[in-house]
């Protein structure tokens, strides 16, 4: 009994991230906060102190469904044993590899610190982008599109070779780019922090917009659009933090007033079911696969996007924003006609 209310307690120390933060206290040198450590040991359990307060909120307002959590928290389980071991020897294996042909080399500067949160900004970019465009990859990130809620545990819910996928997409473009290692993980622990936190839900921050940040950086309501499976919101705003690449490359998408967010996938799925969030966009693309004609389009089917058809009948994010924008602006077009023959009657 001892040894399983030892395991408990582990995990809860685990879970928080509180283990180093509880190690200075008892320690009594607390001039350790002042260290990257000790800095990480007290931002780090924010984040799911703040998911237990938004569960209790939804307690407290009676719109509390376990269901909503069901997906985040069996991910979370797995990559916590799997995923996270992976990741981290990902990160180390680029690191070593790549350093030594970086363009230039930068230190630990503020003024280097802002040109390697940019670069981190343009790998994450590259990474998302090429997770909602590459069929392969989509069946690595759709999980964490599966949730149809928007809550702090969404964060959670990613397949456990995801983050591997996107650490090295993303270190070996910062570390070739000059990135000084160290500093570059300062930002992992920031952009970590902060793309945990701008999946935020209704009940702890309804509009979710910041106040006046909303025109600067990307916010939770940036965020519930890219989790949005409305056509117009449909593969938009693919940073994390800053908003410029998503600027420079047009797929920027503000949050229009009137426009309830749909969240989850396209495809038509189990509701909240955790098998099919993380292993039905293999099963299709295998079947897609095998049905293919020919060697190349079984080719294609794996890296193109998703909604690609050898038939030509597409139904790829692009094409599905398109037609939307041409019937609203068909739609508008034909309120103006309207309009002017009311007008001149």
């Amino acid at each position: 009994m001892i040894h399983f209310f030892q395991a408990i307690y582990d995990w809860m120390i685990g879970f928080f991230g509180v283990g180093n933060f509880i190690k200075i206290i008892n320690s009594g040198d607390y001039s350790s906060f002042l260290t990257y450590d000790g800095f990480t040991s007290i931002i780090g359990p924010l984040f799911p102190i703040v998911l237990v307060i938004e569960i209790l909120v939804a307690l407290v307002l009676r719109k509390f469904n376990a269901i909503d959590y069901k997906i985040s928290f069996f991910s979370y389980v797995l990559n916590a044993f799997i995923g996270r071991f992976i990741s981290i020897a990902a990160i180390i294996f680029c690191i070593g590899l790549f350093e030594k042909y970086a363009i230039f080399k930068t230190t630990f500067t503020w003024y280097w610190f802002i040109y390697g949160y940019i670069v981190w900004e343009f790998a994450h970019f590259i990474y998302h982008y090429l997770g909602h465009k590459v069929r392969l990859f989509w069946c690595l990130h759709s999980t964490h599109h599966a949730p149809q809620t928007m809550n702090l545990s969404v964060s959670y819910a990613h397949f456990f070779l995801e983050g591997t996928y996107a650490d090295i997409i993303r270190t070996t473009v910062c570390i070739l780019l000059g990135v000084n290692p160290p500093m570059l993980f300062v930002i992992m622990f920031i952009d970590g922090f902060y793309g945990g936190f701008i999946h935020i839900g209704e009940h702890l921050m309804k509009d979710g917009k910041l106040g006046f940040l909303y025109k600067y950086i990307l916010t939770p309501s940036h965020h519930r659009v890219h989790h949005a499976k409305n056509p117009l919101y449909m593969d938009t705003n693919f940073c994390n933090l800053l908003n410029i690449w998503d600027r420079i490359f047009g797929t920027y998408q503000p949050e229009e007033k009137g426009l309830a967010i749909e969240y989850g996938i396209t495809r038509e799925m189990k509701p909240n079911s955790f098998l099919d969030s993380y292993f039905g966009e293999f099963a299709c693309l295998l079947k897609d696969v095998y049905k293919a004609p020919g060697l190349k389009n079984k080719f294609l089917y794996i890296f193109m996007p998703p909604g690609w058809s050898h038939t030509g009948d597409h139904k790829t994010a692009s094409v599905t924003r398109t037609e939307f924008m041409e019937s609203q602006r068909q739609f508008n077009q034909n309120e103006f006609e309207t309009l002017e023959k009311e007008a001149v009657v």
